[in-house]
């Protein structure tokens, strides 16, 4: 029996987007921490961040497929996983062993709540006729602020790597039973009656999507790569290359991030009719500030680099989740997004790790080099990548008439 997605209380997207990004806000300013407490070399900390990605691709679409029959109660379950992961992995990571196992539960629990909360988010959005994705991944980057810099402090202050883990895992909890009790709520008369035909159907339309939602999640991954490189190298490159002390070094992932969320909430009115220009100014800008930041040792053009790399990225993941989704039969949207962020989820996995082997073997601003690169690529992939599966309007009319017949 499929779950109407149209129900989602409004609260869940923006609660579960601000838990997930406090936590990688954490992850992101505690990364020089855990990779000293396990003795590790950046090629080291590089390789055993490819765990997370084994344990997050299988968790991936098993989350999407739960959360079409189960809904919200899902989410409630992979964001109280996430914290007690991130907890786990804080405590165990002694050396490289011990780093890729938790790495790998972590992945699996993050990859998993990665899907659940943007198929929520989705599911608002096609309801409210608002742009819940764009803002709800605005208040992911206010966490990431608000979480790089108190984890900064207390890293400063000489507390345990765990601290600022335990309070994520807290707030995950509150949050997470939050979710489960509102998800008791009677629903509207008739909601499963309504739910069951196009659950039926969710296969047949889902493939009628397919090629948008492979070519979204390709453009997807990467720009999560670009992301997510600065995102988890940028306290490591000020704490190295630029020299910044223990309590500075929390300010490259708050800037980048804070700079995320403020574009995403300044453009989250845009529309995605022309989302390949979008794509395309959001790379070349992010091109730009990752070149300034690999051609400087200055703390404050470093921070400029990153806001810039931030602003560009900003606006890469919404649009294209945005799109691709927008059309999907209500009953596969959890499947649909499961799609595209799998596939995403690979960019942003994989960014750090290029970093790190980029890292090993150029430099750390080499690797910033490499991760321009990239940026450049999305700037020259996102027009014909797009123009070759984005519908029309007069096919889009004709798919949602032939899946109303259908039902």
């Amino acid at each position: 029996m499929g779950v109407d997605h149209g129900h989602i209380r409004a609260w869940v997207p923006y609660a579960g987007f601000t838990v997930f990004g406090a936590f990688w806000g954490v992850w992101g300013a505690s990364v020089p921490a855990i990779r000293d407490q396990a003795g590790l070399t950046d090629g080291q900390l590089g390789t055993a961040l490819l765990f997370i990605a084994a344990g997050a691709l299988p968790a991936m679409p098993l989350a999407g497929r739960a959360v079409d029959r189960w809904g919200q109660r899902v989410t409630a379950i992979t964001l109280t996983s996430l914290g007690i992961a991130g907890v786990a992995v804080a405590v165990t990571a002694r050396d490289l062993p011990a780093l890729s196992v938790g790495l790998a539960v972590l992945g699996a629990s993050s990859g998993a709540a990665d899907v659940t909360i943007n198929a929520a988010a989705g599911s608002a959005e096609r309801a409210s006729g608002r742009p819940v994705i764009t803002r709800a991944h605005g208040f992911f980057s206010l966490a990431v602020v608000a979480a790089s810099l108190v984890t900064g402090l207390l890293n400063a202050t000489g507390l345990p790597v765990v601290a600022p883990y335990l309070l994520v895992a807290l707030a995950a909890g509150a949050v997470s039973a939050a979710i489960a009790t509102s998800d008791r709520t009677p629903a509207d008369p008739g909601r499963h009656d309504h739910a069951r035909t196009p659950a039926a159907n969710s296969r047949p339309g889902l493939r009628a999507h397919m090629p948008l939602l492979l070519v979204a999640g390709g453009l997807g991954a990467i720009g999560f790569a670009v992301e997510n490189a600065h995102q988890s190298w940028s306290a490591v490159y000020l704490a190295d290359t630029v020299q910044a002390g223990p309590a500075l070094v929390g300010a490259g992932p708050a800037v980048f991030a804070l700079a995320v969320a403020l574009t995403r909430f300044a453009i989250s009115a845009v529309k995605t009719r022309r989302a390949w220009i979008v794509l395309t100014a959001g790379a070349v800008i992010s091109a730009a500030g990752t070149s300034l930041l690999a051609l400087t040792a200055s703390l404050p053009l470093a921070l400029l680099g990153l806001a810039l790399a931030a602003v560009g990225t900003a606006v890469l993941f919404p649009t294209v989740l945005g799109l691709a989704t927008a059309n999907v039969p209500t009953a596969a949207r959890g499947a649909a997004t499961s799609v595209v962020s799998t596939l995403a989820y690979l960019g942003y996995l994989a960014g750090p790790v290029y970093v790190g082997h980029w890292a090993q073997a150029t430099g750390l601003p080499g690797a910033m080099l490499a991760v321009a690169a990239l940026a450049t690529a999305l700037a020259l992939l996102a027009w014909p990548a797009l123009r070759a599966v984005v519908p029309s309007p007069a096919q889009r009319d004709t798919a949602e008439a032939g899946a109303r017949g259908h039902g």
